[in-house]
């Protein structure tokens, strides 16, 4: 009697330790020893968070990331709506079948169709329509119908849209996508800390990749419903919001764009139909980013490709400028005293030599350095920039930002951010040579700068006549971005003082407390400046382009505005394509935008559109300025 007593009690504690022992093993054992670290740390605890995931089922409705606001205040990022959630409930526990009827009535679906897609739930979803990339806006009055009916398993719930449904996306704010390489490859410690998942959306380009380590925010706000081990709701329990409780985030990032204007010049390039180019537009006092659009359109969620044709920012991407570039050429030249402004030239439509020939046929005849560029003769800059050594074009052309990345940047760790910042990541710097064939080797410090340095002279002297009369009228390897065109606006507008475009102007708290202030500033390390009377010449021949030369067809409108236009030759897939260029400022008097208008890849012959939407985005401009009012 007393063994058999024994033999179970032994056996009872046997079981009972190999129940200890395993839940000891699940409590401290870690995971695999060859996980990343945040994959070990994840592992932990994992019986209890499972435990708690077998009745509770979480739905994101905030990711917590930081918004973006224009210059005025308004959103240009992040709305909220009403939407409904539904939730993996099963079909005999959600309700009466009149109340189920009602919610597909609402939800603009017939009952099967309800049936299929909840039946197929398996996580909490918000409801989309057929196609539909987000979640179905529902109307006040559908929030609160289906609010009052007695069904369990859904919910109205409010959901964070990350881009604004009333207008485009923009391309200098960028878009968000799922990156765990990234994540993996960058952010190791957050991961492992639990501050980050691999599901996490992330910058992808634009402001959205440069500050992406701010805009993460410090966590996300969910709703969590509870169910029993059949799927059935747990009554009392009910949706229970989750959301962090700091008054510092998300942050609201200030940028320098002006929402209205931004849209009404996307409205306007769509109905001229702008479909590959873009439009930049500063302020002509400091180089502030006003407006910067891009086409073709970013559709963030939508890209089919990898190699990121389909978001690129056309107004960062570096292309041949054409005769825009001769305002630096005639720089060049006034600044080396290689040519005079009331210098005379003969042109007679053939250079001679290079197979380099005028636009107009018969040419111009006899015309001044001012009257070459009203007319855009390439036989005067030809000339001219034959005149000069490479060293001299080189020169002017990096006084005045050409050849660098022109936006705002700093290359040390400042405020809140540990590393150097660029704001504008993509942007290319273009060039004026093509570079000489890069040194073998590597070096570091004072090695490889002699070795920049010695490239640099070999691809200058590289360059012969040809080159530079091919250079000089902006085509061969001359390579610009429209940011860089409105920039060389601003820096004559302003005696040639280049200043660093900007797009954000400060980064505050949710509270509204200042995190970080990021001041206009000039350009850092040009070495130089062109003399404001060399601008000068250059204000006057634009405004001789536009009163009497190639952009006379403008010269009627609300301001009076001048500039320079501009056709490069091109190929595209071995087809010969022109890009239209015009950039500008206005109004003359008290010129208050500089702009800068591309329009990519134009069949040859076919009228430069560029200059035609100058002028009606200028007259949108001064539309918004008062009109006439800020002086002609």
């Amino acid at each position: 009697m007393y063994k058999r007593i024994w033999i179970a009690a032994l056996f009872i504690s046997a079981v009972m330790m190999i129940f200890v022992g395993r839940l000891a093993w699940l409590q401290l054992i870690p995971g695999s020893p060859a996980a990343p670290a945040y994959k070990s740390a994840a592992s932990r605890g994992s019986w209890q968070r499972m435990s708690v995931v077998q009745r509770q089922r979480l739905l994101v409705l905030d990711t917590g990331r930081g918004d973006f606001y224009d210059r005025n205040g308004y959103a240009i990022t992040g709305e909220t709506y009403s939407a409904a959630a539904l939730f993996p409930v099963r079909a005999k526990s959600r309700g009466e079948e009149e109340e189920l009827n009602a919610l597909s009535g609402l939800l603009g679906v017939s009952r099967a169709e309800l049936d299929a897609v909840w039946n197929s739930v398996t996580a909490p979803v918000f409801w989309k329509r057929d196609g539909d990339r987000l979640p179905m806006r529902l109307s006040e009055e559908q929030a609160e119908r289906i609010a009052s009916l007695k069904l369990d398993g859904i919910r109205v719930l409010p959901y964070r849209n990350r881009y604004m449904q009333r207008f485009e996306p923009k391309h200098a704010i960028g878009f968000t996508s799922q990156h765990p390489e990234w994540l993996e490859d960058v952010h190791a410690e957050e991961l492992a800390e639990g501050k980050r998942r691999l599901t996490d959306q992330v910058g992808g380009a634009g402001l959205e990749k440069s500050l992406d380590r701010l805009l993460h925010g410090v966590g996300e706000t969910s709703v969590s419903y509870f169910i029993d081990g059949r799927n059935a709701p747990l009554h009392g329990l009910d949706a229970r919001v989750h959301q962090p409780r700091s008054p510092y985030y998300p942050l609201k990032v200030k940028t320098t764009l002006d929402l209205a204007l931004q849209n009404e010049i996307e409205a306007y390039v769509d109905e001229q139909g702008l479909t590959e180019g873009a439009v930049v537009v500063l302020d002509a006092n400091n180089a502030d980013v006003l407006a910067m659009v891009s086409r073709p359109k970013l559709k963030p969620g939508a890209f089919s490709s990898s190699d990121g044709t389909e978001w690129a920012n056309h107004a960062l991407q570096a292309v041949e400028p054409g005769s825009i570039f001769k305002l630096v050429t005639e720089a060049a030249a006034l600044e080396a005293g290689a040519a005079d402004k009331d210098e005379v030239f003969e042109c007679d439509g053939e250079y001679g030599k290079y197979g380099l020939s005028c636009w107009k046929e018969g040419g111009h005849g006899r015309l001044t350095l001012q009257e070459g560029l009203a007319q855009s003769c390439n036989i005067v800059f030809a000339t001219i920039a034959e005149r000069l050594r490479p060293s001299e074009l080189q020169r002017i052309a990096a006084a005045l930002g050409i050849g660098q990345k022109a936006g705002w940047h700093r290359d040390r760790p400042f405020g809140p951010f540990p590393n150097a910042l660029r704001l504008l990541e993509e942007e290319e710097a273009g060039q004026l040579f093509a570079p000489a064939e890069p040194g073998t080797g590597s070096g570091s410090g004072k090695r490889a700068g002699k070795r920049e340095a010695a490239e640099k002279a070999a691809s200058l002297a590289a360059v012969d006549g040809g080159a530079l009369a091919q250079s000089g009228i902006g085509q061969r390897d001359v390579r610009m971005t429209p940011l860089q065109a409105a920039n060389l606006i601003v820096t004559l507008l302003n005696g040639g003082r280049v200043m660093e475009p900007r797009l954000v102007s400060e980064i505050r708290y949710a509270n509204g407390q200042r995190m970080a202030k990021l001041p206009a500033q000039r350009a850092q390390g040009l070495g130089g400046r062109i003399r404001p009377a060399t601008a000068q010449a250059l204000l006057r021949g634009m405004e001789a382009v536009v009163d009497h030369g190639t952009g006379r067809s403008i010269r009627q409108g609300a301001w009076a505005v001048a500039g320079k236009s501009g056709t490069a030759e091109t190929k595209r897939a071995g087809i010969d394509r022109n890009h239209q260029w015009f950039a500008g400022y206005g109004p003359v008097k008290q010129p208050s935008y500089a702009i800068a208008v591309l329009v990519e890849n134009r069949p040859p012959g076919s009228a430069n559109r560029a200059t035609k939407l100058f002028r009606g985005i200028m007259d949108i401009a001064a539309a918004k300025a008062g009109g006439r009012g800020r002086g002609q």
